[in-house]
């Protein structure tokens, strides 16, 4: 999944409505509430103190207006955009009570996201000039997945599985437990629709062969190194889609990608991806 549009209001509300209950507590903004009069209006920016790819402004902007339907919301940039240190990327205005007491529930979801934006980016950025794309994975923040998942899209990588109801992959616990590669393969295959795609996860290229008898959708290469990752991608002959995952780097990738895979899949670009640097800053104290 590669479509980068915003995701509606319907699927992001439960999410920064959990935040911003969470933030607010049983007493709400004790500070804003004791300093702000309750008619004061302000105007205010929020800012990329750090170079990045913006992802999530969206997101900021509904925080703000779940709190007071009354403050207005002005993207100064697009999701999906490179932007230099210290770029104002959004500018909200209207009550000031709401524009402090959501602040910290916008930055934070801002930051995260456009983090994860500006690791996909980077990795997509290495990779050019070959086949492969750069996806994510299932190892998301608890609540946060489908904002995580969108990051990525953002920064322009692609999704693997939503969830574990979307595709079926055969990884090797099941093997495990199912009786080997074919086995579980030839049970699988007997069970789904025909709609649903079939990945199976390998660890050697003999797996690998076995898997080929039973014409699965997609193959993952788990750890392999780039030598036999290369061969299997030879032996698979276009037969199935090839994905790479496991010890993936900013600096192995590009080697990864030489092999001709079609997908490498990262799980830290939604578990680990630093957050990127974003303030508020009042630009104008509007008064009553």
């Amino acid at each position: 999944m590669t479509h980068r549009g915003p995701l509606p209001d319907l699927m992001v509300e439960p999410i920064v409505r959990a935040a911003l209950l969470e933030d607010l507590g049983r007493g709400g903004d004790l500070t804003t509430d004791l300093l702000i009069p309750e008619d004061h209006a302000a105007r205010a920016a929020l800012v990329a103190r750090q170079a990045g790819t913006v992802a999530g402004i969206g997101v900021a902007a509904l925080a703000f207006r779940l709190l007071d339907a009354r403050v207005t919301c002005h993207p100064a940039v697009a999701d999906g955009t490179a932007v230099d240190a210290d770029t104002e990327v959004l500018r909200v205005e209207g009550p000031a009570r709401a524009i402090l007491s959501a602040e910290r529930v916008a930055l934070n979801l801002l930051g995260r996201l456009s983090g994860i934006a500006t690791a996909t980016a980077g990795l997509v950025a290495a990779v050019a000039g070959t086949r492969a794309r750069v996806a994510c994975t299932r190892k998301t923040t608890p609540g946060l997945r489908a904002l995580e998942k969108y990051a990525v899209r953002a920064g322009g990588g692609a999704n693997h599985r939503l969830g574990l109801d979307d595709a079926v992959l055969i990884k090797d616990n099941h093997v495990a437990l199912g009786g080997g590669v074919t086995a579980t393969l030839a049970r699988v295959r007997a069970g789904v629709g025909h709609m649903t795609k079939v990945q199976v996860e390998v660890d050697t290229l003999a797996q690998l062969d076995a898997a080929l008898t039973a014409d699965p959708d997609a193959i993952l290469f788990d750890n392999m190194p780039p030598d036999m990752l290369a061969e299997g991608v030879r032996r698979v002959a276009g037969r199935a889609v090839t994905e790479a995952s496991g010890g993936i780097t900013p600096t192995t990738i590009g080697a990864i990608a030489a092999t001709g895979v079609d997908l490498i899949s990262v799980g830290w670009l939604t578990h680990s991806a630093a957050s990127l640097d974003v303030g508020l800053d009042i630009v104008d104290e509007g008064g009553r």
